[in-house]
């Protein structure tokens, strides 16, 4: 591993690090209070660049925005439908 590459999955470390909190949240309650436009601005972006990292092959960056789509797939979806209190 290269010290650049490095650097790449040291910021992928934290990135994904700093999102686990709020999607811990997100799943125990059942809903979030994020706004809804910047989840969809982010879920947005994130599908967008993981496609653009595939096609150019960047390993660290397709890691990295799959993951972000992933969690802020599951903001959405919660915002979106949140769970029902019984």
């Amino acid at each position: 591993m290269t010290g650049i590459e490095f650097l790449g999955w040291a910021g992928f470390g934290i990135l994904v690090a700093a999102w686990i909190p709020q999607t811990l949240d997100t799943l125990k309650a059942g809903k979030t209070e994020m706004n809804i436009a910047f989840i969809i601005m982010y879920f947005s972006s994130s599908l967008l660049l993981t496609i653009y990292s595939v096609i150019t092959g960047d390993t660290v960056f397709t890691a990295l925005n799959a993951l972000l789509t992933f969690g802020s797939g599951i903001n959405m979806y919660y915002k979106l439908f949140p769970r029902k209190r019984l």
